[in-house]
């Protein structure tokens, strides 16, 4: 499963390990249990976030022993999800609709995943798809749609080999039937625009510093990484919008006035904006905010630089990292091992829904870090007037590994989902521009101090998955198992015929 999610993008292999699962759950009693269902999770997200153990060895202080065991700990919750999956399918096992079952199933646990415990969708199985022909679904349903249809079709062709192959795997008409079915709406949907392109091109820029690690948070380090930041913008002044990385500027707000107020004269004076990354402390309130703030020009009727500590046009990041941002029954664990005792580990949450960065003139929805992977919360700071995703990042903690890689793939969706151009800043890659179909049109270097420009154009227009997300597949999903629900218990209540 893990070779379909980029950086390797291969994405027939759901298509087939897929199909294989549900054909043991169906043909095998000894397969169709809690156990097999977290065996699966336990290899899918084991290889799949395999990265997150480089975060940990390198910057969590832990033996090598004690950062496998907490590697272990987070692929055993994630793997209950597909577990709890296995079991409900068996409570729910409705022969006739089983594909259906499945498929309502998938989408309320995988709703779960990203809900419970502040939630943690990654992997879900419809990015798999990225580079593959139901790419073409997104704008209707979305990533998680396309789960769902990679979940029906699969368990169909499960079905199909349990009930007419006898032990033999031979596809039988009503498999080919479903896959040129499949093929010919997917072609259908390849031709569909549902946003056009507008001819207001917008000039853009990002910074990449490459800062390692081990040095974002040593005092020492600070006016360098901020003076790297200048140097490498000298050349992107010309540009109508300028975009710096999570935290770019790693000195604490309050305590960066005078930086601040230079840097937002010389991008007003230079008929430009910028976005930057940086963290808020309030020493009044001892709260401590990762934010975006704008600096420069925030639209054509400007007349003098407007930022001032504390002004509105910034946004704070909502969905906090576990461990990274803040530190779950903070009394019992800080102390115990130096993981729980990361800089900026103890952030406040913004608010859910925030307005929108202005910015020379410009509407930008803001995302930082894994805030991207949350589809329904992009779309509840969706505005009419939003013209671009804006979403920043730092994956310095995972090194050469492909979390970096499934992070891009995230937001690539993401645009596709919406209809809307994305900048993706980050501290060492993968930086990129994103068009409103998904397509990466410029990245740079990863593990390099780089620039990078773009043009982008405005786009007018909306996805159907934009204005009814994940409505209609909860429709879908409560119908199914209403329905299965009913007939269950019809059966079971039906007095035996006597012979």
């Amino acid at each position: 499963m893990t070779f379909a999610y980029a950086p390797f993008s291969i994405w027939f292999i759901p298509f087939l390990s897929l199909s294989l699962f549900f054909y043991l759950l169906l043909s095998n009693p000894q397969f169709s249990g809690f156990k097999s269902g977290f065996v699966f999770g336990f290899g899918w997200f084991g290889a799949g976030i395999s990265w997150v153990h480089v975060s940990i060895a390198n910057f969590g202080g832990l033996p090598l022993i004690g950062s496998l065991a907490l590697m272990a700990l987070l692929v055993g919750y994630l793997a209950l999800f597909p577990a709890l999956f296995v079991w409900l399918s068996n409570k729910f096992n409705y022969k006739v609709v089983q594909p259906l079952i499945f498929t309502a199933l998938w989408f309320l646990i995988e709703w779960l995943r990203s809900w419970f415990l502040t939630g943690f969708p990654w992997l879900s199985i419809g990015y798999s798809q990225s580079q593959g022909p139901l790419a073409a679904w997104y704008p209707l349903i979305g990533e998680t749609g396309v789960s769902c249809v990679l979940i029906l079709f699969c368990s169909f062709i499960a079905r199909q080999l349990v009930g007419k192959a006898k032990g033999v795997l031979v596809p039988t008409k009503h498999t080919i039937t479903a896959s040129l079915a499949l093929t010919f709406v997917t072609l259908i949907f390849n031709n569909l625009s549902f946003v056009k392109v507008r001819d207001d091109f917008v000039t853009m820029a990002m910074a990449q510093g490459n800062i390692k690690q081990e040095l974002r948070w040593v005092p020492e380090q600070d006016q360098p990484t901020m003076q790297k930041y200048l140097k490498l913008s000298e050349s992107l002044w010309h540009n109508d919008i300028i975009l710096w990385p999570e935290a770019a500027i790693p000195k604490l707000e309050p305590l960066a006035q005078d930086y601040l107020s230079e840097l937002d004269k010389q991008a007003f004076h230079s008929n430009t904006g910028l976005i930057t990354g940086i963290v808020n402390y309030n020493f009044e309130t001892s709260e401590a905010f990762n934010n975006l703030i704008v600096l420069g020009k925030r639209n054509a009727e400007a007349e003098a630089p407007e930022y001032q500590y504390l002004h509105h046009n910034r946004y704070a990041k909502h969905h906090l990292l576990p461990i990274g941002e803040f530190i779950p029954m903070e009394d019992w664990l800080r102390g115990l091992a130096p993981i729980f005792d990361l800089p900026m580990s103890s952030f406040s949450r913004g608010n859910y829904e925030q307005a929108n960065l202005e910015v020379n003139g410009y509407h930008f929805l803001s995302a930082i870090c894994f805030e991207i992977a949350f589809p329904r919360q992009i779309a509840a700071n969706l505005r009419k007037n939003s013209d671009f995703i804006v979403t920043v990042s730092n994956d310095a903690w995972f090194g050469a590994s492909h979390g970096p890689a499934q992070h891009l793939e995230i937001a690539r969706v993401r645009a596709a989902e919406f209809g809307l151009p994305l900048l993706r800043a980050t501290n060492n890659g993968l930086t990129a521009f994103v068009d409103h179909t998904g397509k990466v049109i410029a990245q740079a270097p990863q593990f390099a101090e780089a620039t990078l420009e773009a043009q982008l154009p405005k786009v007018e227009g909306m996805t159907p998955y934009r204005y009814w997300g994940d409505l209609p597949l909860w429709i879908f999903a409560l119908i199914i198992l209403l329905y299965s629900a009913m007939a269950q218990h019809k059966a079971q209540s039906r007095p035996e015929t006597s012979t």
